[in-house]
């Protein structure tokens, strides 16, 4: 991991990205703080760091990547989270995307499927002092019941078809924001619970995306 520095340089180059991200379209005031705040590059190895301010997502091992900024962007803004909401992410990854949640909420939970991931992003995030977040590792397309239900559920990676698990454990009102398709690309999608058994779905731009892992997910062999 690299040093724990952020420096001037560091901080103009998220200005920069920060921008590029607005010319793209995010227009969300609180999300684009939020990316502006989180040194990315403390998410890469030292090696690699010069890739950290690049709008490109970047491998970080176990078939994962960490997601380019303009995806974590814009899933954010479309999960739309309120200071008081009650988050969960699944697929807590490289950590990066966590972090930018905790700036919008403390009342996040994050699960990953990959053990070896997990315990590595954990340490990472309490290096960086993001460790706010309740760190679970396991299968997340199943949610979390016991923390249930939630404001906002944002996932990671492509699944093939809505998980029923996190519909239900949403809150009425609540919205999960999830790219859904096949192994090449996906359809970001926002469902919003409007009623008990009412939920209103919204297509969005296409991207591409690791596969979800679970029992909601693709079975990988």
């Amino acid at each position: 991991m690299s040093p724990l520095k952020d420096t001037y340089r560091h901080q103009g180059l998220r200005r920069g990205l920060v921008r590029e991200l607005r010319q793209r379209g995010i227009h969300d005031e609180r999300v684009l703080a939020a990316l502006a705040a989180v040194p990315r590059h403390l998410f890469f190895e030292p090696a690699f760091e010069a890739h950290a301010y690049q709008d490109k997502a970047f491998p970080i091992g176990e078939g994962q990547t960490i997601s380019q900024p303009y995806t974590v962007a814009y899933q954010t803004q479309l999960l739309g989270v309120q200071p008081t909401d009650r988050v969960l992410e699944v697929g807590t990854g490289s950590g990066y995307q966590c972090a930018v949640l905790l700036r919008l909420t403390p009342h996040l939970d994050s699960i990953e499927f990959n053990e070896i991931l997990f315990a590595r992003t954990r340490q990472r995030l309490a290096l960086l002092g993001a460790n706010g977040a309740g760190l679970h590792c396991g299968d997340g397309s199943v949610g979390l019941p016991e923390r249930a239900p939630f404001d906002a559920i944002l996932v990671t990676a492509g699944a093939p078809g809505l998980p029923p698990a996190l519909l239900r454990q949403l809150r009425v009102g609540g919205r999960l924001v999830i790219p859904v398709g096949g192994n090449h690309t996906q359809r970001m999608v926002r469902v919003t619970r409007e009623g008990p058994e009412t939920f209103v779905r919204e297509d969005f731009e296409e991207f591409r995306f690791v596969p979800l892992r679970g029992a909601s997910g693709w079975q990988i062999k």
